[in-house]
């Protein structure tokens, strides 16, 4: 993936009681934010910031699909979040829902 900036400033408007609607522009071809949204690997790279580590980014991207991130938190936390594709427009357009399944306290593995 080429370089991309962006100006860090993201509009949010609520549509109706049941819809967040977030625009962001990017300095970037569409095709490249496209692929930064839908493919696992490239969801691994940014969508934690630099708050933890992704340990899970799986995507089945076509209307009904679904998308799950699970983000182990700086301090131990696991945070999750999953999804459902209502709309897709290859390179223009991503509608999905989205559902916070909470905090979990990771516990260290035994060995």
């Amino acid at each position: 993936m080429g370089s991309v900036t962006t100006s860090g400033t993201a509009k949010v408007t609520l549509p109706t009681d049941q819809q967040i609607l977030i625009t962001r522009e990017f300095d970037a071809p569409k095709h490249l934010v496209y692929e930064a949204w839908t493919t696992p690997d490239l969801v691994r790279r940014w969508w934690s910031g630099q708050r933890g580590e992704m340990t899970v980014a799986e995507i089945d991207l076509r209307v009904g699909g679904v998308w799950r991130y699970v983000m182990v938190a700086t301090g131990g936390l696991e945070v999750a979040f999953h999804s459902e594709y209502r709309e897709i427009v290859p390179n223009e357009r991503i509608v999905s829902t989205e559902v916070y399944e909470g905090i979990q306290t990771r516990r260290p593995r035994r060995r």
